[in-house]
Protein backbone atom coordinates (compact mmCIF):
# COMPACT_ATOMS: atom_id res chain seq x y z
CA UNK A 1 0.00 0.00 0.00
CA UNK A 2 1.55 3.32 -0.73
CA UNK A 3 1.49 5.88 2.04
CA UNK A 4 0.02 8.67 -0.30
CA UNK A 5 -3.51 6.73 -0.05
CA UNK A 6 -3.37 7.70 4.00
CA UNK A 7 -3.52 11.16 2.98
CA UNK A 8 -6.88 13.59 2.64
CA UNK A 9 -7.49 17.06 2.87
CA UNK A 10 -8.49 18.67 6.23
CA UNK A 11 -9.47 22.47 6.45
CA UNK A 12 -7.66 23.49 9.65
CA UNK A 13 -10.42 24.87 10.78
CA UNK A 14 -11.87 21.27 11.63
CA UNK A 15 -9.34 20.29 13.87
CA UNK A 16 -10.62 19.89 17.58
CA UNK A 17 -8.89 22.74 19.90
CA UNK A 18 -11.03 21.48 23.24
CA UNK A 19 -13.13 18.70 24.38
CA UNK A 20 -17.75 19.18 23.65
CA UNK A 21 -19.59 19.55 27.33
CA UNK A 22 -20.53 17.24 28.13
CA UNK A 23 -17.84 14.08 27.27
CA UNK A 24 -20.45 12.10 25.26
CA UNK A 25 -22.49 14.56 23.22
CA UNK A 26 -19.33 14.32 20.41
CA UNK A 27 -21.32 13.75 17.01
CA UNK A 28 -21.22 9.92 15.77
CA UNK A 29 -20.96 8.68 12.36
CA UNK A 30 -21.84 5.32 11.98
CA UNK A 31 -21.39 2.65 9.29
CA UNK A 32 -22.34 -0.36 8.59
CA UNK A 33 -19.86 -2.34 6.51
CA UNK A 34 -22.34 -5.03 5.12
CA UNK A 35 -25.13 -2.86 4.44
CA UNK A 36 -23.09 0.15 3.75
CA UNK A 37 -25.61 2.27 5.43
CA UNK A 38 -24.22 5.92 6.84
CA UNK A 39 -25.83 7.61 9.85
CA UNK A 40 -25.47 11.05 11.51
CA UNK A 41 -25.96 10.41 15.07
CA UNK A 42 -24.41 11.25 18.31
CA UNK A 43 -22.39 9.60 21.08
CA UNK A 44 -24.99 7.80 23.14
CA UNK A 45 -26.20 6.26 19.60
CA UNK A 46 -23.90 4.15 20.02
CA UNK A 47 -26.63 2.13 22.51
CA UNK A 48 -28.78 1.27 19.74
CA UNK A 49 -25.81 -0.81 17.99
CA UNK A 50 -25.01 -2.72 21.19
CA UNK A 51 -27.39 -5.94 22.62
CA UNK A 52 -27.42 -8.00 25.53
CA UNK A 53 -24.34 -10.57 25.84
CA UNK A 54 -21.61 -8.00 23.58
CA UNK A 55 -18.40 -6.58 25.06
CA UNK A 56 -16.99 -3.53 24.98
CA UNK A 57 -13.27 -3.41 25.22
CA UNK A 58 -11.73 -0.65 26.73
CA UNK A 59 -8.05 0.96 27.31
CA UNK A 60 -7.57 1.82 31.06
CA UNK A 61 -4.19 3.14 30.08
CA UNK A 62 -3.43 6.72 32.10
CA UNK A 63 -2.15 9.89 30.81
CA UNK A 64 1.51 10.46 32.30
CA UNK A 65 2.28 14.38 32.83
CA UNK A 66 5.03 13.36 31.06
CA UNK A 67 6.44 16.82 29.89
CA UNK A 68 9.01 17.77 32.24
CA UNK A 69 11.28 21.05 32.50
CA UNK A 70 14.62 20.15 34.01
CA UNK A 71 17.95 22.32 33.61
CA UNK A 72 21.88 20.77 33.19
CA UNK A 73 24.67 21.53 35.58
CA UNK A 74 25.66 24.69 32.81
CA UNK A 75 22.32 26.28 33.82
CA UNK A 76 20.91 25.16 30.01
CA UNK A 77 17.07 24.02 29.70
CA UNK A 78 16.06 21.04 28.61
CA UNK A 79 12.88 18.88 27.64
CA UNK A 80 12.35 15.46 28.60
CA UNK A 81 8.92 13.82 27.09
CA UNK A 82 9.02 10.44 28.95
CA UNK A 83 7.98 7.94 26.23
CA UNK A 84 7.93 4.11 27.86
CA UNK A 85 9.39 2.41 30.75
CA UNK A 86 12.41 0.06 30.23
CA UNK A 87 12.86 -1.28 33.28
CA UNK A 88 12.47 -0.22 37.15
CA UNK A 89 13.94 3.52 37.25
CA UNK A 90 15.06 3.78 34.00
CA UNK A 91 12.76 4.99 31.22
CA UNK A 92 13.30 6.09 27.49
CA UNK A 93 12.63 9.53 27.00
CA UNK A 94 12.58 12.27 23.83
CA UNK A 95 15.02 15.49 25.08
CA UNK A 96 15.13 18.88 23.72
CA UNK A 97 17.22 20.44 22.83
CA UNK A 98 19.38 17.06 22.04
CA UNK A 99 22.75 18.75 20.94
CA UNK A 100 25.56 18.57 22.92
CA UNK A 101 24.40 16.29 25.33
CA UNK A 102 26.31 13.39 26.48
CA UNK A 103 26.54 10.14 28.55
CA UNK A 104 26.05 10.67 32.14
CA UNK A 105 24.78 14.52 32.47
CA UNK A 106 22.34 15.24 35.63
CA UNK A 107 19.41 17.33 35.12
CA UNK A 108 17.60 18.93 38.04
CA UNK A 109 15.08 20.93 38.55
CA UNK A 110 15.16 24.96 37.65
CA UNK A 111 14.97 27.42 40.55
CA UNK A 112 12.48 29.78 41.26
CA UNK A 113 14.77 32.02 39.72
CA UNK A 114 14.67 30.05 36.84
CA UNK A 115 11.06 29.02 36.73
CA UNK A 116 8.94 31.92 38.84
CA UNK A 117 5.80 30.88 37.65
CA UNK A 118 5.60 26.77 37.53
CA UNK A 119 2.97 25.74 35.58
CA UNK A 120 -0.77 25.95 37.59
CA UNK A 121 -1.27 22.43 35.43
CA UNK A 122 1.03 20.26 38.26
CA UNK A 123 -0.25 21.78 40.98
CA UNK A 124 2.37 20.45 42.68
CA UNK A 125 5.38 21.64 45.50
CA UNK A 126 8.86 20.49 44.59
CA UNK A 127 9.52 20.45 48.50
CA UNK A 128 9.79 17.40 48.91
CA UNK A 129 12.50 16.71 46.30
CA UNK A 130 16.04 16.62 47.15
CA UNK A 131 17.95 19.89 46.00
CA UNK A 132 20.77 18.28 42.80
CA UNK A 133 19.80 15.78 40.20
CA UNK A 134 16.93 14.03 39.48
CA UNK A 135 17.33 12.46 35.88
CA UNK A 136 20.72 11.31 34.79
CA UNK A 137 21.34 10.09 31.01
CA UNK A 138 22.30 6.99 30.65
CA UNK A 139 22.54 5.87 26.79
CA UNK A 140 21.82 7.87 23.72
CA UNK A 141 19.26 5.61 21.49
CA UNK A 142 19.04 7.91 18.75
CA UNK A 143 16.84 10.30 16.98
CA UNK A 144 16.72 12.48 20.30
CA UNK A 145 15.64 9.54 22.50
CA UNK A 146 18.08 9.12 25.61
CA UNK A 147 17.50 6.37 28.34
CA UNK A 148 17.29 8.53 31.55
CA UNK A 149 17.79 7.11 35.03
CA UNK A 150 15.26 8.46 37.60
CA UNK A 151 17.72 9.17 40.48
CA UNK A 152 15.46 9.81 43.38
CA UNK A 153 13.42 7.60 45.56
CA UNK A 154 10.34 8.13 44.29
CA UNK A 155 8.89 6.05 41.66
CA UNK A 156 8.99 7.66 37.94
CA UNK A 157 5.19 8.32 37.86
CA UNK A 158 4.78 9.60 41.22
CA UNK A 159 7.48 11.91 40.58
CA UNK A 160 5.99 12.98 37.03
CA UNK A 161 2.44 13.16 39.27
CA UNK A 162 4.36 16.18 40.96
CA UNK A 163 6.63 17.86 38.44
CA UNK A 164 5.17 16.78 34.87
CA UNK A 165 3.07 18.79 32.59
CA UNK A 166 0.65 16.81 30.56
CA UNK A 167 2.10 16.27 27.04
CA UNK A 168 -1.16 17.54 24.64
CA UNK A 169 -0.76 16.64 21.12
CA UNK A 170 0.87 20.06 19.10
CA UNK A 171 -2.19 20.62 16.69
CA UNK A 172 -4.10 21.32 20.19
CA UNK A 173 -3.26 25.20 21.20
CA UNK A 174 -5.09 25.57 24.30
CA UNK A 175 -4.97 23.57 27.41
CA UNK A 176 -7.91 22.69 28.52
CA UNK A 177 -9.20 24.27 31.90
CA UNK A 178 -8.87 20.90 33.58
CA UNK A 179 -6.28 18.47 32.87
CA UNK A 180 -8.58 15.41 33.38
CA UNK A 181 -10.61 16.03 30.33
CA UNK A 182 -7.41 14.28 28.48
CA UNK A 183 -7.73 11.49 30.97
CA UNK A 184 -11.06 9.02 30.17
CA UNK A 185 -12.87 8.37 32.81
CA UNK A 186 -11.96 5.19 33.63
CA UNK A 187 -8.47 5.83 33.53
CA UNK A 188 -6.41 3.78 36.09
CA UNK A 189 -3.27 2.66 34.52
CA UNK A 190 -0.46 4.94 34.37
CA UNK A 191 2.05 4.79 31.21
CA UNK A 192 0.99 6.51 28.05
CA UNK A 193 2.27 9.30 26.66
CA UNK A 194 -1.02 10.08 24.57
CA UNK A 195 -4.96 9.47 25.19
CA UNK A 196 -6.81 6.57 23.94
CA UNK A 197 -8.89 9.19 22.62
CA UNK A 198 -11.97 6.96 21.10
CA UNK A 199 -12.44 6.58 25.20
CA UNK A 200 -12.48 10.42 25.55
CA UNK A 201 -16.50 10.44 24.90
CA UNK A 202 -17.63 8.10 27.90
CA UNK A 203 -19.08 9.88 30.69
CA UNK A 204 -20.05 7.05 34.33
CA UNK A 205 -23.32 7.76 33.41
CA UNK A 206 -23.20 6.22 30.42
CA UNK A 207 -21.04 2.89 31.19
CA UNK A 208 -23.56 2.32 33.71
CA UNK A 209 -26.45 2.62 30.90
CA UNK A 210 -23.95 0.10 28.68
CA UNK A 211 -23.35 -2.18 32.12
CA UNK A 212 -27.51 -2.23 33.01
CA UNK A 213 -28.13 -3.84 29.10
CA UNK A 214 -26.36 -6.69 29.78
CA UNK A 215 -23.10 -5.46 28.18
CA UNK A 216 -19.74 -6.99 29.12
CA UNK A 217 -17.07 -4.08 30.04
CA UNK A 218 -14.05 -5.09 29.76
CA UNK A 219 -10.48 -3.17 30.17
CA UNK A 220 -7.44 -3.86 29.24
CA UNK A 221 -4.13 -1.86 29.04
CA UNK A 222 -1.75 -0.26 25.97
CA UNK A 223 0.72 2.11 27.16
CA UNK A 224 0.41 4.46 23.98
CA UNK A 225 4.05 5.79 22.60
CA UNK A 226 4.04 9.03 20.76
CA UNK A 227 5.34 6.27 17.65
CA UNK A 228 1.60 5.48 17.74
CA UNK A 229 0.89 9.05 15.74
CA UNK A 230 4.07 9.88 14.10
CA UNK A 231 3.20 9.92 10.34
CA UNK A 232 4.27 8.01 8.08
CA UNK A 233 7.51 9.27 5.96
CA UNK A 234 8.22 6.10 3.84
CA UNK A 235 6.83 6.14 0.29
CA UNK A 236 5.55 2.91 1.06
CA UNK A 237 3.44 1.64 3.86
CA UNK A 238 5.38 -1.93 4.59
CA UNK A 239 8.93 -0.25 4.99
CA UNK A 240 7.49 1.74 7.78
CA UNK A 241 8.77 0.28 11.29
CA UNK A 242 6.38 0.62 14.48
CA UNK A 243 7.48 0.64 17.80
CA UNK A 244 6.55 -1.58 20.08
CA UNK A 245 4.08 -0.95 22.91
CA UNK A 246 3.59 -2.37 26.48
CA UNK A 247 -0.06 -4.00 26.70
CA UNK A 248 -2.29 -6.33 29.39
CA UNK A 249 -5.05 -8.27 28.79
CA UNK A 250 -6.49 -9.30 31.84
CA UNK A 251 -7.71 -13.32 32.49
CA UNK A 252 -10.91 -11.85 33.01
CA UNK A 253 -11.38 -10.27 30.21
CA UNK A 254 -9.84 -12.59 28.18
CA UNK A 255 -12.27 -15.44 28.98
CA UNK A 256 -15.04 -13.02 28.66
CA UNK A 257 -13.91 -12.66 25.12
CA UNK A 258 -13.94 -16.10 24.67
CA UNK A 259 -17.25 -16.20 25.90
CA UNK A 260 -18.76 -13.96 23.73
CA UNK A 261 -17.81 -15.01 20.64
CA UNK A 262 -18.98 -18.87 21.76
CA UNK A 263 -22.13 -16.71 22.21
CA UNK A 264 -22.05 -15.14 18.90
CA UNK A 265 -22.09 -11.86 20.56
CA UNK A 266 -20.16 -8.33 18.98
CA UNK A 267 -16.88 -7.45 20.81
CA UNK A 268 -16.54 -3.66 20.32
CA UNK A 269 -12.98 -2.35 20.54
CA UNK A 270 -13.10 1.43 21.96
CA UNK A 271 -10.25 2.63 19.98
CA UNK A 272 -7.37 1.32 17.95
CA UNK A 273 -5.34 0.38 20.53
CA UNK A 274 -7.79 -1.69 21.55
CA UNK A 275 -8.18 -3.66 18.68
CA UNK A 276 -3.93 -3.65 18.47
CA UNK A 277 -4.14 -5.40 22.28
CA UNK A 278 -6.80 -7.73 21.48
CA UNK A 279 -5.56 -8.69 18.22
CA UNK A 280 -2.08 -9.53 19.27
CA UNK A 281 -3.14 -12.05 21.62
CA UNK A 282 -5.64 -13.56 19.79
CA UNK A 283 -3.40 -14.40 16.38
CA UNK A 284 -2.22 -17.37 15.53
CA UNK A 285 -0.71 -18.95 17.27
CA UNK A 286 -2.02 -17.74 20.65
CA UNK A 287 -0.11 -14.58 21.83
CA UNK A 288 0.70 -14.37 25.51
CA UNK A 289 -1.53 -12.11 27.49
CA UNK A 290 0.69 -9.37 28.57
CA UNK A 291 4.28 -8.27 26.64
CA UNK A 292 5.46 -6.02 23.93
CA UNK A 293 3.27 -5.82 20.69
CA UNK A 294 4.63 -4.45 17.34
CA UNK A 295 1.40 -5.48 15.52
CA UNK A 296 1.04 -3.45 12.50
CA UNK A 297 -2.39 -3.08 11.68
CA UNK A 298 -2.47 -2.59 7.51
CA UNK A 299 -5.16 -3.23 4.55
CA UNK A 300 -5.60 -7.18 4.03
CA UNK A 301 -4.99 -7.73 7.83
CA UNK A 302 -7.48 -10.92 9.25
CA UNK A 303 -9.19 -9.26 12.19
CA UNK A 304 -10.29 -12.70 14.38
CA UNK A 305 -11.91 -10.96 17.50
CA UNK A 306 -12.38 -7.52 16.24
CA UNK A 307 -16.44 -7.02 15.35
CA UNK A 308 -17.12 -3.75 15.45
CA UNK A 309 -14.71 -0.41 16.33
CA UNK A 310 -15.43 2.88 17.46
CA UNK A 311 -12.60 5.29 16.64
CA UNK A 312 -12.01 9.15 16.56
CA UNK A 313 -11.08 10.54 13.35
CA UNK A 314 -7.44 10.35 12.86
CA UNK A 315 -4.20 12.10 11.35
CA UNK A 316 -3.20 12.32 7.37
CA UNK A 317 -0.58 9.17 6.66
CA UNK A 318 -0.60 7.50 10.60
CA UNK A 319 -0.51 4.20 11.33
CA UNK A 320 -3.88 4.52 12.70
CA UNK A 321 -5.35 5.48 9.67
CA UNK A 322 -4.32 2.25 8.04
CA UNK A 323 -5.89 0.22 10.45
CA UNK A 324 -9.13 1.86 10.29
CA UNK A 325 -8.58 2.07 6.68
CA UNK A 326 -8.02 -2.49 7.20
CA UNK A 327 -11.36 -2.58 8.86
CA UNK A 328 -13.50 -0.65 6.94
CA UNK A 329 -11.80 -0.60 3.81
CA UNK A 330 -9.26 2.00 2.25
CA UNK A 331 -12.12 3.16 -0.40
CA UNK A 332 -15.13 3.39 2.33
CA UNK A 333 -12.68 4.97 4.66
CA UNK A 334 -11.81 8.00 2.22
CA UNK A 335 -15.42 8.50 1.21
CA UNK A 336 -16.52 8.55 4.59
CA UNK A 337 -13.86 10.94 5.79
CA UNK A 338 -14.88 13.12 3.10
CA UNK A 339 -18.56 13.00 4.03
CA UNK A 340 -17.25 14.13 7.56
CA UNK A 341 -15.26 17.23 6.37
CA UNK A 342 -18.45 18.17 4.07
CA UNK A 343 -20.42 17.57 7.38
CA UNK A 344 -18.03 19.58 9.43
CA UNK A 345 -17.27 16.87 12.48
CA UNK A 346 -14.29 17.96 14.50
CA UNK A 347 -11.15 15.63 14.35
CA UNK A 348 -8.18 14.47 16.13
CA UNK A 349 -8.04 14.04 19.73
CA UNK A 350 -10.91 16.14 21.09
CA UNK A 351 -13.14 15.54 18.04
CA UNK A 352 -15.70 13.26 17.42
CA UNK A 353 -16.32 9.46 16.61
CA UNK A 354 -16.94 6.73 14.09
CA UNK A 355 -18.78 3.32 14.82
CA UNK A 356 -17.76 0.88 12.05
CA UNK A 357 -20.15 -1.79 12.25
Amino acid sequence: MLTSELDYHLPSGLIAQRPVVPRDHSRLLIYNRSTESREHRRLPDLLSHLNPGDALVYNDSRVLRARVHVVKPTGGKVELLFLQRRRPGFWEALVRPSARLREGITLGLPSAADDPEPSHETGASHEDLKPGAIFTLKENLGSGRWLVKNMTISTTESLLEQIGEMPLPPYIRERPDDPERYQTVYASEPGSAAAPTAGLHFTQELIERIRSMGVSLLPLTLHIGLDTFRPVSEDDLGLHVIHSEHYNLPLDSYEEIVRTKERGGKVVAVGTTAVRVIETVFQEPLGQLEGETRLFITPGFDFRVTDALLTNFHLPKSTLLALVMAFAGVDEIRSLYAEAVREKYRFFSFGDAMLLL
